[in-house]
């Protein structure tokens, strides 16, 4: 991505269509007859499955227990693995120095591929230097937008944070927003911080940062609730994530606020709620397209030698928009969990 651009949040909807051009471009390769459908839903993923030899691909995360952005995720990148004859190898740790242990497990096991998040980089820094030097080819993926290349890794599947939030800072002023407060579920993830950060940059009106325990819904749940309590100006909560905004719903109900929330992220329930205009819109990220990208690169540069964004580039996953004009076209698939 080329930082030096004057206007990069004008660029989200070519972002989105170069990637779902990538998209449509991967599914086409390798393929020939036969195969089943995907399990609940989605298109017919095995459909062309391909002949070469079976693979072994890690899959290592950040997710923490319960979050379902990662079913997401998790989906795409086995939709991947059954139309390339790839065996997925799924871990995840919300702790940096766990989820580096796990990397270097499939190191060890010797895998074909990792693909790997990057919300705390530098854990992973050393690890994936030697997943380098044993010669095992590793990508990234959602977290990381601005360390891959500095750790090495050959491409990376994403959206740009700052990006997402310089974009609903914006969207913030189009509706007319003068104070909000920004969940951040998780302190010293980059991602999360790059989101609220890039907010700020943006927004016209006042931005402070709410702390939570995000794997404490309940502590969540009474954390917003007391601060909108606390502050009956508050205009917006933005979530971080889908199931943060689903619970900040609650508190504002119980605080008895005015406030709206928005949010990063979706799921199917989030869906149902911007139907509803329980949640005012969603910036989404295609976490199912993250999750297929990047087990799909690896087979493509095992088999052929090729690679996406020259070594330099990312590959873009998003941001864009998801509101009451256009969820109806979003939830269908939503609903059959690949968006």
């Amino acid at each position: 991505m080329d930082r030096s651009s004057p206007s990069r949040s004008r660029r989200i909807a070519p972002v989105v269509a170069m990637a779902a051009a990538v998209a449509l471009t991967l599914a086409g390769c390798s393929s020939s007859s036969g195969g089943k459908k995907a399990e609940e839903g989605g298109a017919d993923a095995s459909a062309g499955k391909a002949n070469t030899p079976r693979m072994t691909v890690a899959l290592v995360t950040h997710q923490s227990p319960g979050d379902t952005f990662w079913d997401i995720v998790r989906k795409g990148a086995e939709a991947a693995a059954a139309k390339d004859n790839i065996k997925l190898v799924y871990s995840a740790d919300p702790n940096a120095g766990n989820q580096a242990n796990l990397v270097q497990n499939a190191i060890d096991q010797k895998v074909d591929g990792i693909a790997v998040t990057l919300a705390k980089p530098d854990a992973l820094r050393s690890v994936a230097g030697k997943a380098k030097a044993a010669g095992i080819p590793v990508v990234g993926l959602n977290s990381g937008v601005s360390d891959w290349k500095k750790l090495g890794l050959l491409e990376f599947f994403g959206q740009d944070e700052t990006v997402a939030g310089e974009a609903l800072g914006n969207k913030l002023n189009s509706v007319g927003a003068k104070k909000a407060v920004c969940v951040v579920q998780e302190q010293g993830n980059v991602g999360l911080t790059q989101r609220c950060d890039g907010v700020k940059k943006t927004f016209s009106g006042s931005l402070e940062n709410l702390y939570v325990n995000g794997t404490d819904m309940p502590s969540v749940k009474s954390t917003i609730t007391a601060k909108l309590k606390q502050d009956s100006s508050l205009d917006h909560v933005i979530a971080l994530g889908a199931p943060i905004a689903l619970t900040a719903v609650q508190s504002v109900t119980d605080a008895g606020s005015k406030a709206k929330v928005a949010t990063f992220d979706l799921n199917k329930d989030l869906t149902g709620a911007i139907s509803k205009g329980t949640i005012e819109f969603a910036v989404d990220q295609q976490p199912y397209l993250q999750g297929y990208l990047a087990v799909d690169s690896l087979w493509l540069y095992k088999n052929n030698g090729n690679y996406m964004g020259g070594g330099e580039q990312p590959v873009l996953t998003g941001p864009a928009f998801v509101d009451k004009s256009n969820v109806d076209s979003v939830a269908q698939f939503a609903a059959k969990g690949t968006r």
